[in-house]
């Protein structure tokens, strides 16, 4: 049954080009149902059926799982038993009888643009200061995610045109413009670097991880004085937003973001009302007070 998820991994990353990410995503989910079946002397994927998955759920929601993930994992279940039965390896795909949970809306978190300004200011100019500086200013002007950054190479960015390549979700690329504030911010970290590929580095002048992006932009705002919680993806909601505000163009947003549906983008029509909303109750004549 093992044999069954690792083939059907590798159907995702040569067949359907899924990204490293999602590919693992779907071994972890997968992995946790083989260990459910396992522990139900389950012997044969035939033997699952919808009681069994709905069973599954509930021990999700027991280990306090958001619907967000159980919704996920039911995802990452149908596609593989969807693949069972192409390979006729399964008669039926008993997920589709199983009720998804609904997940609430929730709006993205993002950054004023004056706390984000506190961001980017260089407090030396050592080599990995002017990195970091540069990191806070590429994922902002360009709406990156923090895997698309880390996969930055240095012949990626075109300093003359101003706009960079980016490798997006299912090795999706995209062109996408940058400003000229990450430009010299890029220029000035590479005038004190070595990397000839990889675009930015660590200490072993290798390609830096997520997890290092992530440190770096938490302190950079802890050091600038910001009291909330800053992750990378916040500050790419912060492009997001702060571009539909002043383009009120959605779809040039979801093509800025690499969102393959708009769907996807139009969670920051919301965010914009809230901010028009605001504005109004501070300056309306007409608000309430």
């Amino acid at each position: 049954m093992n044999n069954n998820i690792v083939a059907f991994v590798q159907y995702l990353k040569v067949e359907r080009h899924y990204a490293l990410n999602t590919q693992q995503a779907y071994s972890r989910d997968l992995t946790k149902l083989l260990h459910f079946v396992k522990s139900h002397n389950l012997y044969s994927w035939e033997h699952l059926t919808v009681e069994h998955l709905n069973l599954f759920v509930m021990g999700l929601r027991s280990k306090q799982m958001s619907s967000r993930t159980i919704r996920r994992n039911l995802s990452s279940i149908r596609g593989f038993l969807a693949y069972l039965v192409d390979q006729n390896l399964l008669q039926q795909n008993c997920s589709l009888g199983v009720h998804t949970p609904k997940i609430d809306s929730k709006l993205p978190k993002t950054l004023d643009y004056e706390k984000l300004l506190k961001m980017v200011i260089p407090m030396s100019s050592n080599w990995k200061e002017l990195r970091d500086v540069a990191i806070v200013e590429v994922i902002y002007s360009c709406g990156l995610r923090v895997s698309e950054l880390v996969n930055l190479n240095v012949g990626d960015i075109d300093m003359g045109q101003g706009y960079i390549t980016v490798t997006g979700k299912g090795s999706k690329m995209r062109h996408t413009p940058i400003g000229e504030s990450a430009i010299k911010s890029i220029s000035t970290y590479l005038e004190k670097t070595s990397t000839n590929k990889a675009l930015f580095v660590n200490n072993s002048n290798k390609r830096i991880s997520v997890r290092s992006v992530q440190n770096l932009v938490k302190k950079r705002a802890i050091d600038a004085g910001i009291t909330i919680n800053v992750y990378p993806h916040m500050l790419r909601h912060a492009a997001a937003t702060h571009f539909l505000q002043s383009s009120h163009d959605l779809r040039s947003v979801q093509e800025f973001l690499g969102h393959k549906s708009i769907k996807s983008t139009q969670v920051y029509t919301h965010l914009d009302f809230l901010e028009l909303s605001k504005v109004y109750d501070k300056c309306h004549p007409r608000a309430k007070k």
